[in-house]
């Protein structure tokens, strides 16, 4: 008798007429994220920890998993296909992100940086360092993940570790860890084009824009000009001492340096701010605010290798400024159409979304609960989470299509 055959917490099917054939059941939806497989017991393993990461309270551990979803423990077993078996996590997150663009429409691709606090030393990845969303030094892993948002949520559906410099000298902790040799330390921007040209070339997801939030980051020039080269719109959340070049009478004099905030107290004296009202789909209320718009000229240092040298579509700084406020609260940096600033403004506040799918996947999916220290079962682990996360979606809006079918 197989493993599955002895499941004692089976999860209810979803049974939607005309529903995609990954939203009917968990077998389903297992079977398109690991049929391809070579081994069987891999496909058995995939579907025994995604139904534990579904269904069991609390801490997900091996021991609590396999108690729980086979009525006996099997550590060694799931460990072993989660920190050594050599399946590869990027084809299943390729899978997983085909399912959620048939499952709900999305809007964006949202980055954001993922922290996993840590106590000891010896988890790949873990170092003391600075995590900007939570604006303080942690000892943890650094992460950034690359979400499917729409107004109906998010799914991370690709994730990068952010290596610190540590990891590069230390031959012992990357044996240790089983650390690739073409994994290094690089800048952030490097990750994230690296992520998204994955989606786009392997995966071949339909390019839509990118949400960032940039603030911790001194210079988003980098980072923009990939965006650019591959033709990606974005909204990228930037900090008010971002470097700029200001404008000088009516034309921007290189050397002429400042900042954004320096750059949106000039302009608002030349500049009126457009009144721009907007409807919540999630909420249903209506928001009202005043945004101020003007071109961009950021500093520039450097930019990567085989990026253009210019933008092909103008630069704007988008400042959310009301009335009555001594400065903006937000600066967003963006190369989509300014005379659409209602949709501008609607789409990045989609970046909700994904925090709001994080703190689910930390909070219901197990998402910080990974024990292993190996570079391929944190990825393997993750990648799991995020198939976990997504079955919820899959299965909320087969819910969703069933209560709106009219029955006979």
């Amino acid at each position: 008798m197989s493993d599955l055959a002895t499941i004692a917490l089976p999860l209810p099917s979803v049974r939607t007429p005309g529903a995609p054939p990954g939203a009917r059941d968990l077998p389903a939806y297992c079977g398109e994220l690991f049929g391809q497989f070579t081994r069987a017991d891999q496909r058995r393993w995939g579907e025994v920890y995604l139904r534990g990461l579904l269904a069991v309270p609390g801490r997900k551990t091996p021991a609590r998993i396999t108690e729980q979803v086979l009525g006996r423990r099997a550590v060694q077993q799931i460990q072993q296909f989660v920190n050594q078996s050599p399946w590869a996590s990027a084809p299943v997150r390729g899978r997983l992100a085909g399912q959620m663009v048939r499952a709900f429409r999305a809007e964006a691709w949202s980055v954001d940086e993922v922290v996993f606090a840590k106590n000891g030393d010896r988890s790949v990845g873990v170092a003391r360092q600075y995590a900007a969303s939570q604006e303080r030094t942690v000892n943890c892993q650094l992460a950034l993940a690359t979400s499917l948002v729409g107004h109906a949520g998010g799914v991370p559906v690709n994730w990068r570790l952010v290596l610190p410099t540590r990891w590069d000298r230390d031959e012992g902790l990357r044996g240790q860890a089983h650390l690739p040799e073409q994994e290094r330390c690089r800048p952030r921007w490097s990750y994230v084009l690296e992520a998204l040209d994955e989606m786009l070339d392997e995966w071949s997801l339909e390019p839509l824009p990118v949400l960032a939030d940039w603030r911790g980051d001194g210079d988003p020039d980098p980072l923009l000009r990939g965006l650019e080269a591959r033709g990606l719109g974005y909204v990228v959340q930037a900090s008010p001492h971002t470097p700029v070049l200001l404008p000088r009478g009516r034309a921007a004099v290189r050397g002429a340096g400042g900042t954004l905030a320096e750059l949106a107290a000039h302009a608002v004296r030349q500049t009126e701010r457009t009144s721009v009202t907007w409807h919540d789909p999630v909420t249903e209320r209506m928001w009202h605010s005043e945004f101020l718009t003007v071109p961009v000229l950021l500093r520039a240092e450097r930019s990567p290798e085989g990026c253009p040298s210019t933008s092909p579509r103008p630069r704007m700084l988008l400042a959310d400024w009301p009335y009555g406020r001594p400065q903006p609260r937000a600066y967003w940096l963006t190369n989509l159409p300014v005379r659409r600033l209602a949709e501008i403004v609607l789409l990045a506040r989609l970046r909700r979304f994904a925090g709001e799918a994080l703190g689910r996947m930390h909070d219901e999916f197990g998402l910080g609960d990974f024990e292993g220290r190996s570079f391929r079962g944190w990825h393997h682990h993750v990648t799991l989470a995020s198939a976990a996360l997504g079955f919820d979606m899959v299965r909320q809006q087969a819910d969703e299509r069933a209560l709106s079918t009219p029955h006979a």
